[in-house]
């Protein structure tokens, strides 16, 4: 989305009297999406930079998708780079914006049996031949823009334990590949598996953000 911006751009960094002390915090949690660390600096008394990396790693999942048995392997990690505003003095509650680099997929490997009658597209029945395939590819954008609110790693000179919250969104669409020899081989049309595809589509068209909702500690020193 064009018109969508991270909060980086409404940070006024230099408007904000320096630290004159500054405490790094190191950072642990969980949730959405998955396991976390990371580093936090507050660079002004009202912002806090901070970088982390989450994953829930890799997962194998069994299913159907528009009339085919499919083999899924989801894959789940980002790397997140963030910028803490803190609009009230002695308050933990912040605005956050940045930027997350993912990489987050899902690959649908289709299970044929060879020798069954297989449905695909536009109601076309295909004898299903040793090696055919119909296999999708679900990849969320490799960099978003994110947006969120949260509490905790707020610019203080205290060093000791303290726990964080955030609730935001990675905004994106996902995209889809097909790979397919069903066309190759004449079993279906081009158009079969556009009907596939679109099906396939229109159950994505409704995602249009990556969640985030995670609990943690840190340890500022």
């Amino acid at each position: 989305m064009q018109n969508v911006r991270p909060l980086l751009v409404i940070f006024t960094l230099l408007s904000a009297p320096p630290l004159s002390a500054q405490a790094g915090e190191v950072y642990a949690g969980i949730g959405l999406p998955g396991l976390f660390a990371g580093y936090a600096h507050p660079v002004t008394e009202k912002v806090t930079l901070r970088a982390d990396y989450a994953t829930l790693g890799s997962r194998k999942k069994d299913g159907n998708e528009e009339g085919i048995d499919y083999q899924g392997h989801v894959k789940i990690a980002r790397l997140g780079a963030f910028a803490d505003y803190f609009p009230w003095a002695n308050s933990g509650f912040r605005l956050t914006g940045g930027v997350t680099i993912n990489q987050i997929q899902a690959n649908l490997r289709s299970k044929f049996a060879a020798g069954t009658i297989q449905t695909v597209g536009n109601d076309t029945n295909v004898l299903i031949l040793p090696g055919d395939r119909f296999n999708a590819r679900i990849r969320f954008p490799r960099v978003t823009p994110f947006l969120g609110i949260g509490y905790g790693h707020q610019p203080v000179k205290t060093t000791g334990w303290s726990f964080h919250a955030d609730l935001g969104v990675s905004i994106g669409r996902p995209k889809l590949d097909i790979d397919t020899n069903l066309v190759e081989r004449g079993a279906i049309s081009q158009d079969d598996v556009d009907e596939e595809t679109r099906e396939l589509r229109d159950g994505l068209a409704k995602v249009r953000v990556i969640p985030q909702l995670s609990l943690g500690v840190s340890w500022r020193f």
